[in-house]
């Protein structure tokens, strides 16, 4: 008898094992986002969606914390330079808006690439504050459906 159980306990505890990896590997393999790229001179910086929920409507509540989320990516901007910005052509074909410190920069458009002067990322009259500025990229135009987050820092 204990020469049958113990071949049984082995395929279980495998059997058990295989479910458990098979769950891991499910749970890793979320669908990615489309990206959003920023760049100025020869460096860039792309990035996932900081909130997205595969094209349906955000609520103001989840956007406001969105807006406020501090793992972000950053670039060195000199004000003399000229920001390009990039989107996936899915973000493109729902609109998109550039935002600075959470406020609409420019209308919504369906280019998949918009250049901006540097100098205005840090420009008071802006809304811009010291050294930095939180820039977003909105995707939707009334409804907003996905929000990729950067820092640009001032070159000094």
């Amino acid at each position: 008898m204990t020469m049958q159980s113990a071949p049984r306990r082995r395929r279980a505890v495998a059997a058990a094992g295989a479910v458990c990896a098979g769950l891991l590997v499910l749970t890793a393999c979320e669908k990615p986002t489309p990206i959003a790229t920023i760049s100025v001179g020869t460096n860039s910086v792309n990035s996932e969606a900081t909130c997205y929920n595969d094209g349906k409507v955000l609520d103001q509540s989840t956007l406001t914390k969105c807006l406020q989320a501090t793992d972000i990516k950053s670039i060195t901007v000199d004000p003399d330079d000229t920001v390009r910005l990039g989107v996936d052509p899915k973000i493109a074909d729902n609109k998109w808006t550039i935002l600075m410190n959470g406020q609409p920069l420019t209308d919504a458009s369906t280019k998949t690439y918009r250049t901006v002067p540097g100098s205005v990322f840090f420009n008071a009259q802006y809304g811009a504050q010291g050294n930095s500025t939180l820039v977003s990229i909105k995707e939707g135009d009334k409804d907003v459906t996905g929000l990729w987050n950067f820092k640009l820092k001032k070159a000094s």
